[in-house]
């Protein structure tokens, strides 16, 4: 256990190193100059234009720009943004709850939504409720997320009014950000109805960004349930007299999540990346929203910060899911 440990985090140092190199690389290929963003051309003068450069290394040659952004991340100095002058590590932090929040709500959704509906369509197979199920999430699948969101808009919020288009919160609510989290923060302000607008301002943006990962996460149930339902133990434990309950819901789920845990791992880093869409569609003030402004604004050290932070992130959940195996499957603990 501890050899394959040390080899997943010695992996891991390549990786993050490759991410550093594209993300560098990335930012600059764009076309656009960061500090005529941060001021405007006609606001420039050639003597402020050439104190700003300097001040932000970016009149050195590319190939000393990437050595001493490699140097600082390894010191842990993630550089300031160019736009807000903020360190990239405080803006990325003060930013992330709302997406980690956003995320594990659709997540949630997901979860709670897709294997229901995956061992439903398994135990139906082949019958007019599992051609229906896996119809649907085909068309959930292939519809872009920025169109759909625009189609929620302007069906719920449009046409129903049921609904706010954008933002956390609704502005006539102060709230302290104790955790930065807005369904905490919002229950702990005592606040009458506060809590509540948290919940319609997250349930649009929810929804969306829940749609792909709950359809993988279906389909892939139900194809590890179709298997295993074929398997000789499963038809041995109804031979017992066992209820069909305790079968499905047991012996075959139990096994089949090995498979549904690896996907829903996965699944983390499409959150984020379908975040950014989102949160730019639902102005939603999270990392994703930033990391859009980010790019607009040619800002590169946050850009590359938050590229590298999220990389990061998502490799350490993918780590935890490999060690996740084991819990449920006593044969992979050795």
């Amino acid at each position: 256990m501890f050899k394959v440990i040390s080899k997943n985090l010695l992996l891991m140092i390549p990786t993050l190193l490759g991410i550093v190199i594209i993300s560098f690389s990335f930012i600059r290929v764009i076309p656009g100059d960061p500090v005529i963003a941060l001021s405007g051309e006609r606001a420039m003068t050639p003597e402020r234009y050439d104190e700003l450069m300097h001040e932000f290394g970016l009149d050195l040659p590319l190939h000393e720009q990437f050595f001493s952004y490699l140097g600082d991340v390894v010191s842990g100095d993630f550089g300031k943004s160019i736009a807000t002058r903020r360190p990239v590590v405080e803006e990325f932090f003060t930013l992330f709850p709302a997406t980690v929040e956003l995320s594990l709500c659709a997540l949630f959704l997901a979860i709670v939504i897709g294997i229901p509906v995956g061992m439903v369509s398994a135990l139906k197979k082949g019958k007019l409720v599992d051609n229906l199920l896996m119809g649907v999430s085909l068309i959930g699948y292939s519809m872009p997320i920025f169109w759909w969101g625009l189609l929620m808009i302007v069906f719920f919020s449009g046409y129903l009014g049921w609904l706010p288009v954008s933002g956390r919160i609704s502005t006539q609510f102060f709230i302290e950000a104790k955790t930065g989290f807005l369904l905490i923060d919002s229950l702990l302000s005592g606040e009458e109805g506060a809590f509540l607008s948290t919940i319609r301002h997250l349930t649009l943006p929810g929804i969306v960004l829940s749609t792909i990962p709950l359809v993988v996460i279906a389909r892939q149930t139900r194809s590890a349930m179709v298997e295993i339902l074929d398997e000789d133990y499963i038809r041995t434990a109804y031979a017992k007299g066992l209820s069909k309950f305790r079968v499905v819901g047991i012996h075959a789920l139990r096994n089949a999540l090995i498979i549904v845990i690896t996907v829903i791992g996965l699944q983390i880093g499409i959150l984020l990346a379908g975040a950014i869409l989102t949160e730019s569609i639902f102005s939603w003030p999270g990392i994703g929203k930033w990391m859009v402004d980010s790019i607009y604004r040619r800002d590169y050290p946050a850009v590359q910060g938050g590229l590298l932070f999220i990389s990061l992130i998502v490799m350490t959940i993918n780590f935890i899911v490999d060690f996740t195996y084991a819990l449920i499957n006593p044969k992979l603990r050795k």
